[in-house]
């Protein structure tokens, strides 16, 4: 008898596929990075090393491509909240995750400009993405309450702000160093 035929979308891509997406992926944050939102999709096809075809088959419009990027960092935050967690004290997994999110602001504003130049805007993208942040941030912060770490009045967006903050008034060179810095002092800050 024969099987029964799985919807395109349920199917699980093939490893090949899936190489050639996240290579994709990593190209396109390099070349957005240095070239803006005008970035020419055949040179990101060319870097990654695959047809204009398989570039498009993934990705329809550049606009896909940024707002894909973009997402493809935020999932990394929430990855890596899964990881500290499981290999680190509370505290130290939330100070190590507010290390991850220097370096994602760092790629955020690199990314942003191409990402405001998307028709339409970027909204819908910052939609998607701030609840996975904020519930990435809420987790690790509920771990370091319950241990007695943190005070339980901290809320842990005002922590993202406050290096936000820093980062939107620190010059470009040197915000990321002075915001790790700066974590400890808010933890610090943040304790019992």
């Amino acid at each position: 008898m024969k099987k029964p035929a799985t919807p395109k979308s349920a199917r699980k891509p093939r490893s090949d596929a899936q190489r050639n997406r996240e290579r994709i992926l990593e190209v396109a944050k390099q070349v957005f990075t240095r070239r803006g939102a005008d970035a020419s999709m055949n040179e990101i096809a060319r870097r990654a090393k695959i047809g204009p075809g398989t570039l498009y088959r993934n990705f329809a419009t550049r606009d896909d491509l940024l707002a894909t990027v973009y997402i493809t960092e935020v999932e990394k935050l929430a990855a890596a909240q899964k990881t500290l967690s499981a290999e680190l004290p509370p505290i130290e997994a939330l100070r190590a995750w507010l290390l991850v999110f220097i370096d994602y602001i760092a790629a955020k504003k690199i990314i942003a400009p191409a990402l405001n130049a998307m028709a339409g805007g970027p909204s819908r993208v910052f939609q998607q993405t701030t609840q996975v942040m904020e519930e990435a941030a809420h987790a690790l912060a509920i771990r370091a309450i319950a241990s007695g770490d943190l005070r339980p009045d901290v809320d842990p967006i005002d922590l993202m702000r406050a290096i936000y903050g820093l980062s939107a008034a620190g010059s470009a060179d040197h915000w990321p160093a002075k915001a790790r810095k700066f974590v400890d002092i808010l933890l610090l800050g943040s304790r019992p």
